[in-house]
């Protein structure tokens, strides 16, 4: 594998967050009737670029679920 596939491979990887740590996300914050609504409505990997629209939906900005030190990047030693 070259360089640019390695990079493109771990970009689509980092884009793809599992629905669970999203739904962790909003309980945390309290949020438990945002929670149950995104159990229902998002896909069990959520893709930060595709979905971001829901993602919105609920409050969530993607570079935080990616970047932030609270956000479920650091979580995921991102």
């Amino acid at each position: 594998m070259d360089l640019e596939s390695a990079l493109q491979t771990l970009e689509e990887n980092i884009m793809q967050i599992d629905k669970q740590q999203i739904l962790d996300l909003l309980r945390s914050r309290g949020d438990q009737q945002q929670a149950d609504q995104a159990q229902s409505e998002l896909p069990d990997q959520v893709d930060t670029d595709q979905h971001s629209d829901l993602l919105a939906k609920f409050g969530i900005d993607p570079q935080e679920l990616l970047g932030g030190l609270g956000g479920i990047g650091g979580k995921l030693g991102l």
